[in-house]
């Protein structure tokens, strides 16, 4: 076996992944909004969840996908846990449909790679229309077309290895076959490995079948395939490391849901794996179909265990779905307050989604910076009315930590956005992202004047000035004018942006710009009185300007939302 069939393998492998990615692609764009709607449908039953994700999975093809949508889901606050955890219990008995597809439409005797070329004849020029459905109908026909080409192609390769004539290899299997669970626990290793390095079950199922095709015998394909129900979670795993909370806990019930199948597997292996065996038997023969080889059986009967296994083990763990959600919240909980500040909560950069999807997770994540710049008036407000030092440098010292924080959340939003916006859109999601475009811009110049205003306010502390009690309580007022505008703000962010009303907004930025005006005009009136410092006087002015700006930035936000300009 030389360098040159190492590499034609792997290309096989590359072009059936591909396929199936461009295909999993395709349906999830034509589905579109469509998929969205169905997964928000979800409610509590458990049974609906399972079957959601089985559905879900089944159309798309990839439980992966499916895992990236529940997560998004459970962090735009979509779906709870508890849910999440019935849907992905689904998901995994929809990917067993894949071995089903391999096996009924590329190991018979009808096999869809004759028919790949006449699919990428009606395909392809779907591309060119302009309709985005059709156009992302036509990606999935050239996925399907790709992925029995490949599928063709990695069965080729591996025939060349003439793997039955491979005196070396019969040695090796026989041998093992002698070793009992020993053997059966090192092919399971075999099939975690390889998932993890194929980074896809899906490919390493087709592996698996063309093995057996060659004459693996049926025992170890199907210790192979329990290895490949941990090795997809492991994947999962690794991805989430870079993720957020409810990621990591999302792959952790998956991980969990997995191995407690894969151990109860292993201990009525032999036994459940000759069952198995008879039942696709006994059901070919009802039906009336010739077995002509055993290998040809043994295909049937993999991917009969395969959905047997997932089956049974959704039906055993579907009553522990509470005690599944406790224990991976107790090995991966929350981060402190303070923590949770410095990344994103509801984006993970590592999992890209379609834009319908990317935008869930967008406005989520923008309604927390909303949030976020609303408690730096608060900081501003103990800063302004205490009389302790200590306490004043802290809220300082606090209102610069936040700045910071506003820089960096708005680079990655808009990253995210940047990102999504690169995919095609329909036209209300493009109009949404638009608007959270302008939205992030705003909320981190708030953060920028709430830290000249602590800068100021640093400034006449160290000079040892005062405000009078009519200044402070002039900024009192404006502070209370700009809460209720955050409060205002923060409600339009939760809501369905075409739902935003202006004329709670509207009316709280006249108040602001009226307060603004009257001090304004006391204090031109005011300069150069005994009982005004000239220097506070100047802080004085320079505060309530600067909170009048931050008005500004807030009704820009629910402009933004609305895409109405006040004049």
């Amino acid at each position: 076996m030389g360098i040159f069939s190492i590499l034609s393998i792997i290309g096989a492998l590359g072009f059936f992944i591909y396929g199936m990615k461009v295909m999993s692609e395709g349906i999830q764009k034509a589905a579109g909004d469509k998929l969205r709607v169905i997964l928000k449908a979800i409610t509590s039953n458990r049974i609906s969840g399972i079957f959601t994700g089985f559905l879900t999975t089944s159309i798309i093809q990839s439980s992966s996908a499916t895992t990236v949508m529940i997560v998004s889901f459970v962090n735009a606050g979509l779906l709870t846990l508890r849910q999440a955890i019935g849907v992905i219990m689904g998901a995994n008995i929809g990917t067993t449909m894949t071995a089903w597809l391999l096996v009924l439409l590329g190991f018979s005797k009808f096999s869809l790679a004759a028919y790949s070329l006449p699919l990428l004849a009606i395909g392809v020029p779907l591309l060119f229309v302009s309709k985005n459905q059709l156009k992302s109908f036509g990606e999935f026909l050239i996925g399907f077309a790709l992925l029995f080409m490949g599928l063709s192609a990695l069965k080729g390769e591996v025939t060349v290895l003439h793997l039955e004539e491979n005196e070396a290899f019969i040695s090796f299997i026989t041998s093992l076959g002698e070793g009992g669970y020993g053997a059966i626990l090192l092919f399971v290793l075999i099939g975690t490995i390889l998932t993890v390095i194929v980074q896809s079950s899906s490919a390493a199922m087709a592996l698996t079948l063309i093995f057996v095709a060659e004459g693996l015998p049926l025992e170890f394909a199907a210790a192979i395939v329990l290895g490949e129900n941990i090795g997809t979670t492991i994947t999962a795993n690794l991805a989430a490391m870079i993720g957020n909370v409810h990621s990591k806990r999302a792959a952790r019930a998956h991980l969990l849901f997995n191995i407690f199948g894969v151990v109860w597997m292993l201990i009525l292996f032999f036994p459940f794996v000759n069952w198995v065996s008879g039942i696709t038997e006994g059901v070919m023969n009802f039906l009336g179909l010739t077995i002509e080889t055993e290998e040809e059986l043994n295909l049937r009967t993999l991917a009969l265990f395969h959905t047997f296994f997932n089956i049974i083990n959704t039906v055993i763990l579907v009553w522990f779905v509470k005690f599944i959600e406790r224990v991976v919240i107790k090995f991966t909980p929350s981060k402190t307050e303070e923590d949770e500040e410095f990344k994103l909560e509801y984006i993970s950069s590592s999992m890209m989604l379609t834009p319908e999807m990317s935008i869930l997770e967008a406005r989520k994540e923008v309604a927390k910076f909303g949030d976020i710049t609303g408690r730096m008036n608060n900081f501003l407000r103990t800063a302004i009315n205490t009389g302790e030092k200590k306490k004043k440098q802290k809220m300082y010292d606090k209102i610069q930590k936040y700045e910071e924080i506003t820089d960096k959340v708005e680079i990655e939003i808009s990253n995210y956005l940047g990102k999504a916006s690169q995919q095609e859109m329909s036209e209300d999601t493009s109009i949404q992202l638009h608007a959270m475009l302008n939205v992030v811009t705003d909320l981190e110049r708030i953060g920028d004047v709430f830290y000249q205003i602590s800068k100021s306010l640093e400034k006449k502390q160290s000079d040892k000035v005062w405000f009078t009690p009519d200044q402070r309580e002039g900024i009192n007022k404006l502070i209370d004018l700009i809460e209720k505008a955050f409060k205002v703000m923060n409600a339009n962010l939760n809501l369905e942006y075409k739902k935003v009303s202006m004329d709670e907004a509207i009316a709280l930025e006249k108040e602001i710009n009226k307060t603004r005006n009257k001090l304004r005009k006391k204090h031109l009136k005011n300069v150069g009185s005994e009982e005004a410092h000239l220097e506070a006087s100047l802080i004085y002015s320079t505060i309530f300007s600067s909170l009048e700006r931050v008005g500004d930035h807030i009704i820009n936000v629910s402009e933004a939302l609305t895409g109405e300009e006040l004049e």
